[in-house]
């Protein structure tokens, strides 16, 4: 069989005597007629090296490779990665190395942090949950090899007038370096009992009277020797003695009436702090202390209920001033060249019930979002809706609190509604199609039928907005070991025991 007019035999068309086939659908003549489906082109996703010289249905990905592989973009199906260290430091796509996270319950916040939580540590990032409220990730640190300190009621608690790794690291270092050290730590406690002095009055302490608590933490270091830690019961003691170095900044003129008036506020302060619901967890020696070497830290608090917010917002702020003590101690010890540079990665998930339980967190966490460069850390803030900041008590307190998605490098929304995308688009700019995209991942399942699971559409989805750049929605499925290292809703896993019974009858 011969070819007429250069047209292929194998072809339908051109055995009709056609040369081309139909614009549209099918082809005519005899074996043609029109098609009622057209298959889309198979697509191939592979790197430049395995797939180089393919031509002309080849196509970059405009998404971001560096830093954790977090899933694949909604509309592409390109691998997405990042992280808020890594597109500070490698990448450069961020001015400032922190994520702030806003969703819904239940739709995967937490399980997105914990995909960046430990692909960083992979890289030899440390992370530090200091806080962890639930627990959400003490397996997933335990798993990594880390530490994992318990703070409540009966199980552990912490000496907020230990300097810690931090008195460690000065001892280490000697000489103006460790001296200067010394100083921070001195105010870093002077900071802790401040704070708790102002969860259990209610208020901030005078200026007066963070004086006196400055020389009587001074006195108490240079009576105290041997290693052995100095406890509140001691600081107590000292305000009741009266030695002359208190009594010079009361301005007592040698007068113990004037004395007392000066200290008794702050006296009834500390021995209501001892006497109180906080005296067993902050009265006696840290159970545990961070270990600097640790590849990971977890401090659990999930043991204190909450509804007891005294006692969450004083081991809320142990743990970070804890564990930023820490890390401070890390780098002065790089510093002066006696222990390799350490990056490191914290996570504060639930931010809504540290805010609201006292004005000092607030403050606290202020710092840390303007200083974090400074202090060689990345961080994660997780919370529901920017409705939270609104349950402050001060309006200082909710524009401080707006202040963290302002300042955040990462903003990361899973499903919200309508009202709360539009209030969220003024901060961070986010389109009418984001918007829409956003608020739809926020509608419940549909009616599972013949008893089916049937999930939320927003689960798993998020948008990354990074300043004025168009958002990067992605698609998070998470594997079985990230299943089985973290499950927020074990409370309603029925046991094996439960399980037993229920298949015996």
């Amino acid at each position: 069989m011969t070819r007429k007019n250069g047209s292929d035999p194998k072809q339908p068309w051109a055995a009709a005597g056609n040369t081309q086939p139909h614009a549209v659908r099918g082809w005519s003549g005899r074996g043609g007629g029109q098609v009622g489906y057209l298959s889309p082109p198979t697509m191939w996703r592979a790197t430049t090296v395995q797939a180089c010289g393919l031509w002309p249905f080849a196509a970059g990905s405009g998404a971001p490779m560096t830093g954790v592989p977090l899933g694949q973009h909604l509309m592409t199906g390109a691998t997405v990665c990042g992280d808020p260290l890594s597109w500070f430091t490698r990448a450069r796509y961020i001015s400032n190395p922190s994520l702030f996270m806003l969703g819904m319950p239940g739709l995967g916040k937490s399980t997105l942090v914990n995909r960046m939580l430990i692909g960083l540590a992979a890289t030899g990032v440390v992370p530090l949950v200091l806080g962890d409220l639930k627990p959400d990730y003490a397996d997933t640190v335990r798993a990594l090899g880390g530490q994992v300190i318990s703070i409540g009621r009966g199980t552990g608690g912490i000496n907020v007038l230990d300097p810690g790794a931090m008195g460690q690291a000065a001892a280490r270092i000697g000489g103006e370096a460790g001296r200067a050290l010394l100083a921070e730590a001195h105010g870093r406690v002077l900071n802790m009992v401040a704070a708790l002095v102002t969860i259990v009055r209610g208020r901030p302490m005078d200026d007066h009277e963070q004086s006196v608590l400055s020389a009587a933490l001074h006195l108490l270091r240079e009576r105290t020797s041997g290693g052995r830690p100095v406890l509140l019961p001691d600081l107590v003691a000292v305000l009741a003695e009266g030695p002359d170095r208190v009594r010079a900044v009361t301005l007592d003129r040698g007068e113990t009436a004037r004395y007392r008036d000066a200290v008794d506020p702050l006296h009834r302060s500390l021995v209501g702090l001892l006497d109180g619901p906080l005296g067993s967890t902050f009265a006696s020696a840290t159970s545990t202390r961070i270990d600097p070497a640790a590849p990971a830290v977890c401090i659990d608090i999930s043991r204190i209920g909450e509804s007891d917010t005294q006692l969450t917002a004083a081991a809320m702020l142990a743990a970070w001033s804890d564990g930023l003590g820490t890390v401070a101690a890390s780098h002065a010890l790089a510093d002066a060249g006696l222990a390799p540079r350490r990056w490191y990665f914290t996570v504060l998930d639930e931010l809504w019930r540290p805010l609201r339980a006292a004005t000092g967190i607030v403050d606290r966490i202020d710092a840390l979002t303007r200083l974090n460069r400074s202090l060689g850390l990345a961080d994660a803030k997780i919370t529901h809706t920017l409705k939270d900041a609104e349950a402050l008590g001060s309006e200082a307190d909710k524009a401080k609190a707006r202040g963290f998605v302002e300042r955040a490098g990462m903003v990361v929304c899973a499903g919200l509604p309508r009202t709360e995308m539009e209030e969220l688009g003024r901060v961070v700019g986010l389109s009418e199609r984001e918007i829409s995209l956003v608020s739809s991942w926020s509608s419940p399942p549909g009616w599972a039928s013949a008893g089916d699971h049937e999930e939320p559409p927003g689960r798993g989805k998020f948008l990354i907005k990074v300043g004025g750049r168009p958002g990067i929605p992605i698609r998070v499925a998470i594997t079985d070991a990230e299943r089985h290292l973290h499950d927020t809703n074990t409370r309603w896993t029925p046991t094996r025991t439960a399980r037993h019974d229920e298949g015996t009858h």
